[in-house]
């Protein structure tokens, strides 16, 4: 194993941190939805460049992936979940990178943990416990994920429940109708009545974008859920045919920048489902430098939402120290 004092990785902590100021939202207005346009090719083109643009190589990108570990809503959605796995995960959460490789990185032990931990409600309350003291909030999905078609008042008592076992965050699902249909008035409506339920809990508003067809829908819908104060975009469930692209991230970040033109709120970004490897997270860091700059490269802005991207991020670290890969299975992500 490479000795520690060849190594220069600097990276800023990833426990403790602060979110960002929330997000109040804005009145209504149908003229900021009706003016927007997205030229598909032109998006093809500029994602096309995204991983060739800028080279990230040994300790630099050491250090982008160690960035990355701190910004990953840590995910299980399964139906076989229990609350053995849920504890099992929190545990990795709170040390993603075992302890030889951070020491051999040159990084304080306890130095680096995740962002987050994504689970269903039922056990927000066991996540919360197992993190307590840590300063790792426990997200939720909620509003009948991931279909989203529950009763409208049900999904206001799931988040409320979620809060009161301890949820910081709160995943949303959008009622994708709204958005087929145009009802942008609808999806506000909706959009707000979650954020009022949140209370002091941030709101990550998911699109499921592989469901609403069309790049116009992914910008029009992120433009409505940012003006009825969601603190966080998001792109899909992971549940969907179609989840996590680069297209539709860049669609929905510009949007993210075009509503801090308008009203200087600063909104996050949560790519979900398919960004399962070190080389295609990079690819979205890059992404966000390029498109929003440095700040939205922590977790207080840009989140991911993965469950496999962690263990692939520690065989790169592990290749990084020892110029060896190693078999995924050494690297359990809980």
């Amino acid at each position: 194993m490479s000795d520690a004092s060849t190594h220069s990785i600097v990276v800023p902590p990833g426990l403790a941190f602060a979110l960002d100021a929330r997000n109040r939202g804005v009145p209504f207005d149908a003229a900021w939805i009706d003016g927007l346009r997205i030229n598909p090719s032109a998006v093809e083109r500029r994602t096309a460049t995204l991983a060739a643009r800028r080279s990230v190589k040994k300790d630099a990108q050491a250090a982008w992936l160690l960035k990355a570990i701190t910004c990953i809503d840590l995910t299980t959605l399964s139906g076989d979940d229990t609350e053995g796995r849920v504890r099992r995960l929190c545990a990795k959460a709170r040390r993603p990178v075992r302890a030889d490789l951070i020491e051999a990185l040159g990084l304080a032990p306890d130095s680096i943990a995740t962002g987050a931990v994504c689970v269903y409600h039922r056990f927000v309350a066991a996540a919360a416990d197992a993190l307590a003291g840590t300063g790792i909030p426990v997200a939720a999905v909620s509003t009948g994920f991931p279909a989203g078609l529950n009763p409208h008042p049900l999904k206001l008592k799931e988040i409320e429940a979620s809060v009161a076992d301890g949820a910081a965050e709160i995943d949303i699902v959008v009622t994708r109708e709204h958005i087929l249909t145009g009802n942008w008035r609808a999806l506000y409506d909706e959009v707000q009545d979650f954020r009022a339920a949140c209370g002091a809990a941030h709101l990550k508003a998911i699109l499921a974008t592989g469901d609403i067809r069309t790049l116009a829908n992914v910008a029009k819908a992120s433009m409505v859920c940012m003006m009825a104060g969601a603190d966080f975009i998001k792109t899909s469930t992971g549940k969907e045919s179609v989840n996590a692209t680069l297209d539709v991230s860049l669609a929905m970040v510009r949007m993210i920048r075009e509503f801090r033109e308008r009203t200087g709120a600063r909104v996050g970004f949560k790519p979900a489902g398919g960004v399962s490897s070190a080389k295609t997270v990079l690819a979205y860091q890059v992404l966000m430098k390029e498109e929003l700059g440095r700040e939205w490269l922590e977790p207080s802005l840009f989140r991911i939402g993965a469950s496999s991207l962690l263990a692939d991020i520690e065989r790169q670290l592990e290749h990084h120290v020892t110029g060896r890969y190693s078999a995924f299975n050494r690297h359990p992500v809980a």
